[in-house]
């Protein structure tokens, strides 16, 4: 694929800098509830409904002292009438189906699902390839087959360290008091997932940690088997990612969503565990400008920029901005560029500016307005939305300004917008190329423009230098005998190259 560039003030003098392939939206607003599965745990937890590390996914097999007249207490659910050969109204908790009692309800969700365990035991220590299956007492008859392996009391129920393999392939390995889960265990779910922490009566208590199967880690606070109290998540990398409570394992009161770029999300969510009300904000990465209004799950609606003045036990104070106008989320598409092309970015213009380049021949460039230290987001790369075909197939003198976001999606500005006459609502376009630069290209979710790109600093720059990145062509094309850039770019690679061998 040709590389897609970008240069200020000269022709044909494109640049790529790569984000990573395929970043996606906003997490929360990236999988919605309804999906089947992982995806249907994952939809959960981004919308606030953390239903996957209820220990109710995948409890014990319940033994007959807890089932009297059709009725099987389901941990995670509550007593509900065992009929037929169903699990619990959880889809996972097994109950005695009312035959085998002398019961004949119908089963008011449809036909029979199996609900039936056998034992795997080990015969004996000094051959433990010796194995017998046994149906449990309280299931025998029955088709599902559920494994367990360990130890067994008098009754035939789970009781020391046991593994405990359920026919949907989850496992549960951890402390059984006949038959219960008492004491720490850990599940291992069929996703990849697992849940872990301490169990008292077959139900998780105190803190557990749930840890998805992309790695994300919560830490949370159960009670009976259910998210209730403080909790954070963490993703991949170990960053926090979320902070706020849980009630009924649905988000609760204010929470926190913090982004890898720096930006935050902070209000109070509603009853479904979603942003969505006219009390949430967005707080830029310096900790202190945002934006406070209406949002819909995490989407700005509405809102007005504000200045984060305090946060006192995780809930902020924000004073919003006299005269500020409305800013709202107005992600680019093909043809449009912003629907206030002229409202610029308040973050990004408290510290650069665009003046003529220190740069030979390089025309106008981005300057910093304050000293700033490593690692501070200083401006925002928006455009319009083509493909990388559309690039690839027209002429270097009009890739000036692009920039590659990810796989299918190349950011643009053409004529006139390259002009600040014509759009100044960000102006990371206009920082030049430098072998040795001091800035780099970075993946931004931003609340207005969405997914964009950021100039972010690798070192400490002071007030009034010029900003530079570097342009990212590719020096080693397959089947080329020398970079594929425009020219200008290849004449200096060779003076910088020549440069560096004295």
């Amino acid at each position: 694929m040709t590389s897609v560039g970008l240069c200020n003030g000269r022709a044909g003098a494109p640049h790529v800098a790569e984000l990573g392939r395929g970043q996606p939206g906003p997490r929360w607003r990236r999988y919605r509830a309804g999906a089947p599965g992982a995806s249907r745990r994952r939809a959960l937890r981004h919308s606030g409904r953390l239903r996957a590390p209820a220990v109710g996914m995948a409890a014990a097999p319940l033994p007959l002292s807890r089932i009297s007249h059709g009725r099987g207490l389901c941990r995670c659910c509550a007593p509900v009438r065992a009929v037929a050969c169903s699990p619990g109204p959880c889809g996972r908790c097994p109950v005695l189906p009312p035959a085998a009692e002398g019961h004949g309800d119908a089963h008011p969700r449809g036909e029979p699902r199996d609900a039936v365990a056998y034992v795997q035991m080990e015969k004996g220590k000094e051959n433990d390839s010796e194995k017998t299956l046994l149906p449990y007492p309280w299931t025998a008859g029955l088709e599902q087959s559920v494994w367990e392996r360990g130890h067994l009391d008098d009754d035939g129920l789970p009781h020391g360290f046991c593994t405990v393999t359920y026919s949907s392939t989850d496992r549960f390995e951890g402390n059984f008091v006949h038959g219960e889960k008492n004491g720490r265990g850990k599940f291992f779910f069929f996703d990849g997932s697992t849940l872990e922490g301490y169990y008292v009566d077959d139900a998780l208590q105190g803190q557990g940690i749930y840890t998805y199967e992309d790695g994300v880690v919560l830490h949370g606070t159960y009670v009976d088997g259910e998210l209730n109290g403080p909790a954070q998540e963490y993703d991949s990398d170990g960053r926090l990612i979320f902070k706020g409570q849980y009630k009924d394992n649905i988000r609760h009161g204010v929470c926190w969503i913090y982004y890898p770029d720096g930006g935050s999300l902070v209000g109070e969510v509603n009853e479904d565990g979603e942003m969505t009300g006219e009390k949430i904000a967005y707080v830029y990465p310096d900790g202190k400008t945002a934006y406070s209004g209406r949002f819909i799950d995490g989407e700005m609606i509405e809102a007005k920029l504000a200045t984060l003045t305090a946060v006192e036990d995780g809930k902020p104070q924000f004073e919003v901005v006299p005269g500020s106008p409305v800013y709202s989320f107005d992600k680019s598409t093909s043809s449009c560029i912003s629907t206030n092309a002229l409202l610029p970015d308040p973050y990004e213009s408290e510290r650069v500016y665009v003046d003529v380049s220190l740069i030979s021949s390089a025309g106008e460039g981005l300057f910093s307005k304050v000293a700033a230290e490593a690692s501070t987001v200083m401006s925002f790369y928006n455009g319009v939305r083509i493909t990388h075909q559309e690039v690839d197939s027209r002429d270097w003198a009009l890739n000036g300004n692009t920039i590659s976001l990810d796989d299918e999606t190349v950011i643009d500005v053409p004529e006139p917008y390259n002009h600040a006459a014509k759009y100044c609502a960000s102006l990371g376009h206009k920082a030049n190329h430098s072998f040795t630069p001091n800035c780099t290209y970075e993946p931004f979710v931003h609340p207005r423009f969405g997914p964009i790109k950021c100039i972010r600093t690798i070192r400490a720059v002071e007030k009034d230098e010029e900003l530079t990145v570097a342009y990212g062509y590719d020096h080693n094309p397959v089947g080329q005998n020398g970079p594929e850039a425009p020219e200008w770019y290849q004449l200096e690679l060779k003076a910088f190259q020549a440069a560096q061998q004295k």
